[in-house]
């Protein structure tokens, strides 16, 4: 269904090195005898923008260094939500336990070791790092510990492993829109660090201004004046905040556009209009220019991002 859909068992240690290093990038697997049987599941479904694998394993410590990296640069992070068991993380200075109820967010260009017991079982939500720094500087700074037995933590845990359990029933258009909205909830929790509302005044700002701007990302007079009318602020105040989450009101506001034209290009609701119809209603001027912003934006055409019966409609 997506660009790397499997689901797979292992009997040897080796075969599982290379299915699990494939997915999570290059590094040094230790076992405790790795001539002994050796059982290990991974079940993994990706997009293009977007993957979760879940992965079960006997006892085993994960290395990825310097060398790694550079042989196999990914670009991304990586969520781990733990089900069953427990496991260490180290990156950098940081190192920590974690078990089910703890969720660790680690950029995987950073040398890490990890560790776990012979019966953990875990989700991992893979994703930009691009996308994160874009949408928090404290997520994106390091390894980040995350409650997750209440507040935005709990959600994103329950939202993690309910997302992998019904990803086969899900569009790639789908998936990606529930794995966007997972990934600004992880955000949202590293800035809070797990608290039910993001702490600090700053971080409470910056979710009522990405709030206001999802919910009235198409009308057409929306702009960093509107926002700072409409929720009681200087455009200056709503500038600042944004620039320290890395952002600014315009491209937010074509981001959250975009988001709502993938879901109408993709939704049976709006089979019956075009590609510059939809355009249009989602705020943009030209066919163009939309065009223009989506691939950029999600690397594929609007007519790609149609369902196949759809795509007759430019």
């Amino acid at each position: 269904m997506y660009s790397w859909s499997q689901s797979l068992t292992f009997s040897s240690a080796g075969a599982w090195d290379e299915a699990f290093t494939g997915l999570h990038g290059a590094g040094r697997i230790s076992v405790p005898d790795r001539d002994a049987p050796w059982t290990g599941r991974l079940e993994w479904q990706r997009s293009h923008a977007y993957g979760l694998a879940l992965c079960s394993g006997g006892r085993e410590v994960v290395e990825r260094d310097a060398r790694h990296i550079r042989s196999d640069p990914r670009g991304a992070y990586e969520l781990l939500v733990p089900l069953a068991g427990t496991a260490r993380v180290e990156q950098g200075p940081s190192a920590t336990g974690i078990r089910p109820g703890q969720m660790v967010l680690c950029d995987v260009d950073r040398p890490m070791t990890f560790a776990h017991d012979a019966g953990f079982l875990s989700v991992a939500f893979m994703m930009s790092g691009e996308d994160v720094a874009v949408r928090s500087r404290v997520a994106a700074a390091g390894p980040q510990l995350l409650d997750g037995t209440r507040g935005l933590g709990r959600v994103v845990r329950q939202l993690t492993a309910t997302l992998h359990e019904e990803r086969e029933q899900l569009t790639e258009p789908a998936f990606d829109i529930a794995c966007d909205r997972l990934l600004d909830l992880v955000c949202l929790a590293a800035e809070g660090g797990g608290d039910t509302v993001p702490s600090g005044q700053r971080a409470t700002v910056e979710a009522a201004i990405r709030r206001h701007v999802r919910r009235h990302a198409c009308d057409a007079d929306l702009d960093v004046a509107s926002i700072a009318r409409a929720l009681g602020w200087s455009v200056r105040h709503v500038q600042k905040v944004l620039q320290g989450a890395g952002t600014t009101a315009r491209d937010l506001i074509r981001r959250e556009r975009l988001n709502v034209a993938r879901a109408r290009l993709a939704g049976a609701g709006w089979a019956a209009y075009s590609i510059a119809e939809i355009a249009h209603s989602c705020g943009f001027a030209s066919h163009a220019s939309f065009a223009t912003a989506f691939r950029a934006e999600f690397g594929m055409t609007p007519r790609e991002a149609r369902p196949p019966t759809s795509r007759r409609r430019a």
